[in-house]
């Protein structure tokens, strides 16, 4: 059953177009990596999809609803929560608080709450410093909590921004190059989250340079060039598609 639809996508940078006339599915709880040369268009979809950009033409259809033309915050409140290819966090301040600025879209005490500091916004708050702890054991930086994120490896800020996104209860996680820059040990690590966040039933689209990474752990493959859809599908099928050898991979088809 499909969780994203995107049919006939086309944005254009005054005379240059970007990202034509793409559609492609994601199903539910499923793995699907979006993956082409640099300047194919890849992050440009998914700024169309968390309504960084708007499409010139086209529809995001999420969860059953069009979401084309709501703003980001919406957008997360829907269930499409991201990280970003360039590292994004409050540096000087600790992974907790971090964290919790993602929870943020799911808390609802008001101003009045807040200021002061009504039994219910106390324990709506309890709930969501809880809640945040949880997810920042799951990819292992339990023990980090009061550590400033500007002060964690590179490896464990990737963890944290994904870390900040599953704590706004997503149903689709957007991860644009999530392993760029880590070594193979921080990796493994992530490959063992993402595989362990499909599994706890949310659905993933993801933009990764490592074809092992890719192959290892996505379901199908949507391959962009020049901002179009060359190849759609399984990961096998695609790596032999002689358009994908052509425009993406070459020589280092062999190295999947």
């Amino acid at each position: 059953m499909e969780l994203l639809s995107v049919d006939h996508m086309t944005k254009i940078f005054g005379g240059l177009v970007a990202v034509d006339d793409l559609s492609f599915t994601v199903e539910r709880a499923s793995i699907v990596g979006l993956i082409g040369p640099n300047g194919a268009g890849k992050t440009t979809v998914f700024n169309c999809i968390t309504g960084n950009y708007r499409p010139e033409q086209g529809s995001v259809v999420f969860d059953g609803q069009n979401i084309l033309g709501k703003h980001p915050h919406e957008i997360v409140e829907l269930g499409i929560a991201r990280t970003f290819q360039s590292i994004r966090l409050f540096s000087d301040l600790p992974s907790l608080e971090n964290v919790l600025a993602g929870r943020h879209c799911r808390m609802h005490s008001g101003m009045l709450s807040c200021l002061f500091h009504t039994r219910g916004q106390k324990k709506e708050e309890n709930a969501a410093v809880a809640r945040c702890m949880e997810e920042l054991a799951f990819v292992g930086l339990a023990h980090h909590w009061q550590d400033a994120a500007g002060s964690l490896s590179y490896g464990n800020q990737r963890l944290l921004e994904i870390a900040r996104a599953l704590a706004t209860d997503p149903k689709l996680l957007i991860l644009d190059e999530p392993a760029g820059g880590m070594n193979d040990h921080e990796t493994r690590a992530l490959v063992e989250t993402i595989l362990a966040i499909r599994k706890r039933g949310i659905t993933i689209l993801l933009i990764e340079h490592d074809m092992r990474l890719v192959m290892k752990i996505c379901e199908k493959l949507v391959v962009l060039e020049h901002g179009s859809r060359i190849a759609e599908g399984d990961p096998v099928k695609v790596r032999q598609d002689p358009a994908v050898v052509e425009a993406y991979l070459g020589s280092a088809s062999e190295e999947w």
